[in-house]
């Protein structure tokens, strides 16, 4: 019996000594740097690699309605870098690329608008009756919405063969003098450093028909996905006061269920 109760004593031990120690506690100053880790981590995500954008107006109907909230890749097409050249995908601007960009008329400084690439550096472009001609081939777009056309505006439909008419408040002075400077023959041509971009939703689009061409740092990068979708209406955007504001906010909040686009939730933008 003493063997037995001596073999139960030094079993017990045993088990005290495999016991794995206690794992201390984190202090206040250690949760808080992780934090600031975690904070300092998306903040970096957030203003160097991907960027929240909210689409405001129907110009890009049917690709992005008024109210999708989109994913921005602000990467993709930034200046290479050789520190982390190799595992950034980083590409050129291509014909039909979407890019979110600010807008390149002084008057709009700092208002950031998203169109579709129809030409490049070097492409000859022009419109006849709507539709666009690149380096001489008519181009096949399954993605307009040609809802709007309006075959009497003459200067949309037949660019840059039909001037700008003097006083038009769409056309943006500066390019309406700078565009004769750009046309050789029938054609448009896009110049170095530069990009011809326009709307989906063709027969209400602004765009580079009306403000000129995209310079290539005003690029600032590329829709990836649609997070987010909520009707809003089309003078949403122009709703600038704190009231209003406020008041839409309260409407988000009410109706979060019933009027979310939940079919577009994580649908990729093309």
């Amino acid at each position: 019996m003493a063997t037995v109760a001596k073999d139960e004593s030094k079993r017990k031990n045993k088990d005290k000594n495999d016991e794995a120690p206690e794992k201390p506690k984190e202090t206040t100053v250690e949760f808080l740097a992780s934090l600031a880790a975690v904070l300092v981590t998306g903040l970096f995500i957030i203003t160097f690699v991907v960027q929240a954008f909210e689409i405001p107006s129907s110009s890009m109907e049917d690709t992005l309605l008024i109210g999708d909230h989109v994913f921005v890749n602000r990467v993709q097409f930034a200046p290479k870098t050789s520190w982390v050249g190799p595992l950034v995908p980083y590409r050129d601007i291509h014909r039909g690329d979407i890019v979110v960009f600010l807008h390149p008329d002084a008057a709009y400084l700092g208002t950031y608008v998203v169109k579709r690439i129809i030409g490049i550096p070097g492409d000859r472009i022009h419109l006849r009756d709507g539709v666009v001609y690149r380096n001489g081939q008519k181009l096949d777009e399954p993605y307009i919405d040609h809802d709007r056309d309006d075959p009497s505006d003459s200067y949309r439909n037949n660019f840059p063969a039909v001037p700008p008419q003097p006083g038009d408040p769409n056309i943006s002075p500066s390019w309406a003098a700078e565009l004769p400077l750009h046309i050789q023959g029938d054609d448009l041509v896009v110049p170095a450093g530069h990009y011809f971009a326009m709307g989906d939703h063709r027969g209400v689009s602004l765009d580079s028909r009306y403000w000129g061409f995209i310079p290539k740092e005003n690029v600032i990068g590329r829709p990836m996905f649609i997070y987010w979708s909520f009707e809003t209406p089309a003078d949403q955007y122009t709703r600038t006061s704190i009231g209003d504001r406020l008041g839409f906010l309260a409407h988000v909040v009410l109706h979060f269920f019933d009027e979310t686009r939940w079919r577009r939730t994580l649908k990729v933008v093309r």
